[in-house]
């Protein structure tokens, strides 16, 4: 039987990771949560670590809890329609499952894989099923990265670190957007739109970035 790209050799534990708890009886997922969280710690950190060499610990901590997060595997769990494999007793049976219901089947397969074929079948898994998590987090810190250029061009030419302004902001709750600028050494530059305030001052960053560099050409072709 194969799930999350994995061909099972022990159908049994697969069946047994989608046991839920609600279920009747003393045999259940909740061991296999325990196991599938600790591998998928292990092999989500190390993925980051590799994807991104230049970061600390901190920031690895913060993006690994982003694809880890119960959000994150309930989405996953949700796209491979888990729900409708698991076995679940009288109170859970035709419910929406809650986001924490999906996060610990997909954590309690991924403790059936470990079992079954170890961690490089685990490491395998989570590349296929978690993807989008892990492209969305190196997207992010890919988008936050002229914030860091531009706070070292502003400490190089000003001696202190520039302030973003937000401008405007628009839309409902569930679907905002913001329009920030960055000023730095008296200069205000151009502003952008972003759908959160972190994103919008990134962008704005890579503008503040644009009329820098612009500058300096300029300044190099006048020399």
């Amino acid at each position: 039987m194969q799930f999350f790209g994995h061909q099972f050799s022990d159908p049994e534990l697969l069946q047994l990771a989608l046991t839920h708890a609600s279920v009747e009886g003393p045999v259940h997922n909740e061991r296999l949560e325990f196991l599938g969280d600790a591998a998928l710690d292990l092999v989500v950190a190390e993925e980051l670590y590799l994807r991104h060499p230049q970061l600390p610990e901190g920031e690895l901590t913060r993006l690994k809890a982003r694809v880890v997060s119960r959000a994150a595997l309930a989405e996953a769990a949700r796209k491979l329609e888990l729900g409708t494999e698991a076995r679940f007793g009288r109170g859970l049976t035709g419910k929406i499952l809650s986001k924490a219901v999906l996060a610990n089947l997909m954590e309690a397969v991924l403790g059936a894989i470990y079992l079954d074929a170890g961690l490089e079948a685990v490491r395998s898994s989570v590349q296929l099923v978690l993807a989008d998590a892990l492209d969305e987090v190196h997207r992010l810190e890919t988008a936050l990265a002229p914030k860091q250029e531009l706070q070292q061009a502003a400490q190089a030419r000003w001696g202190h670190p520039p302030r973003y302004e937000l401008v405007e902001s628009r839309g409902k709750a569930h679907a905002r957007a913001f329009l920030v600028r960055a000023e730095a050494g008296g200069q205000r530059f151009p502003s952008a739109w972003g759908r959160t305030r972190k994103e919008a001052e990134s962008w704005a960053a890579q503008e503040a970035l644009i009329v820098l560099e612009e500058e300096s050409s300029g300044t190099a072709r006048r020399g």
